[in-house]
């Protein structure tokens, strides 16, 4: 199994909030991340994907289609956004990185099989700041 990467770039804005909760717990657990008027991060996206080389071109996956994969699918609909509020698959949903992770396999796990019969999805990692990443291999 040969595991090819993926980094991508974008900019967003997001809050932490439970609208369930009052403000003062959404405070109490979310702390300066619940701030009324949003904050915003320098968000990284690697994409891996796993599978055997093609014997025709050397290739897992076309590294330069799964660019434009991940820039159509994700990039365009999140870069420079409010998640809370200009992404239409986080409507409704706590922007938490985990949660933003999940809705981009959900989205990219499919657009990469509809390319690839050999080729899967096999991790997105998602690096919110220097300290703080997540990391989803999708559902068990």
């Amino acid at each position: 199994m040969v595991y090819v990467i993926r980094k991508e770039h974008f900019n967003a804005a997001h809050r932490l909030f439970n609208p369930a909760w009052s403000e003062e717990k959404n405070q109490e657990v979310f702390g300066l991340c619940a701030n009324n008027n949003w904050h915003g991060h320098n968000f990284e996206l690697i994409v891996t994907v796993k599978g055997k080389p093609n014997v025709d071109t050397g290739f897992v996956f076309d590294l330069k289609q799964l660019g434009d994969i991940i820039k159509k699918e994700i990039i365009d609909k999140v870069d420079h956004k409010n998640l809370n509020l200009d992404v239409d698959f986080m409507e409704g949903k706590l922007a938490s990185c985990e949660v933003l992770i999940m809705e981009f396999w959900k989205i990219l796990a499919p657009a990469i099989k509809a390319v690839s019969q050999t080729a899967e999805l096999h991790k997105l990692h998602l690096i919110e700041t220097n300290k703080n990443s997540v990391e989803y291999y999708g559902e068990d």
